[in-house]
């Protein structure tokens, strides 16, 4: 009885000694994928961190110089570089190794209302740069709840996704407009949709895209687009589109689009 006790003690121990390996392997994967910066000034073959990024690689990963860094630029550009110069303002980083991704054939711009609780807003943007959105459109509508909009807190939300997704380009996010003025200014020859939950005879979302085709979407605000805004839409090229049976919330029907506009591209 005592030697099957035993045996069964070391089993245990070894399964144990197994999924710590395990659990070390992923946290040290995890975090490698974590040391990612972000700089967009590349000159020559030296980029230079801002303050925040530099805080990050000097004070809390305690990077040296000789130490490798890998940066993303935010337009495909992902680099290998070595740290030349540590301080905490300012890192200077000399490129070892480029490599860049190109933009997807297809690609979504999102006109999309804020929303009132604004984490909700900072969530979709969060998603929308894991799912490669190309550009979104912070619209006032007619019925919109919130008037102000940190696009500098949206941006650094979408740096952090796409650090964590390895989604090599960033959105570009577009400051708070009026809806009329944006649309009036909009040129553009992309596929112009526009979805909202007032009655009528429309296409699902789903059968309005085609594969390898840019498109343009907008999302209105909680209360909806009004009448007005609908009959604008339709004067200047966009078609009424439905996300289904089901009334979303904003946050909501813009994730939903990107992920059908993405699935119908990786169709083909």
């Amino acid at each position: 009885m005592f030697d099957k006790c035993v045996r069964k003690g070391r089993i245990l121990c070894v399964l144990f000694l197994m999924v710590l390996n395990y659990l070390s392997a992923f946290s040290a994967s995890k975090l490698q994928k974590m040391q990612l910066f972000y700089a967009d000034n590349r000159t020559a073959d030296v980029i230079v961190l801002d303050e925040s990024e530099s805080k990050h690689c000097v004070q809390v990963l305690r990077k040296k110089p000789g130490d490798d860094v890998l940066v993303l630029d935010g337009k495909g550009g992902w680099f290998r570089t070595t740290l030349m110069e540590a301080h905490k303002r300012k890192c200077v980083l000399a490129v070892k190794e480029e490599k860049y991704a190109e933009l997807p054939a297809a690609q979504l711009h999102i006109g999309i209302a804020p929303t009132k609780n604004i984490s909700r807003m900072e969530w979709f943007v969060e998603k929308a740069t894991e799912l490669g959105i190309r550009e979104i459109s912070l619209l006032q509508c007619q019925r919109s709840e919130r008037k102000v909009v940190k696009v500098e807190r949206l941006q650094r939300i979408a740096i952090a996704a796409m650090k964590q997704s390895l989604n090599l380009h960033l959105p570009e996010i577009n400051e708070l407009q009026p809806f009329g003025s944006w649309i009036e200014a909009l040129g553009s020859d992309d596929r112009k949709l526009i979805a909202h939950c007032m009655p009528g005879k429309k296409r699902h979302l789903k059968h309005a895209l085609m594969a390898g085709e840019n498109a343009i979407l907008l999302i209105g605000p909680e209360g909806d687009f009004s009448e007005v805004e609908v009959s604008l839409a339709k004067m200047h090229g966009f078609e009424e589109i439905s996300l289904g049976k089901s009334r979303l919330r904003t946050e909501t029907a813009a994730v939903a689009a990107s992920v059908f506009f993405n699935w119908q591209n990786d169709l083909e």
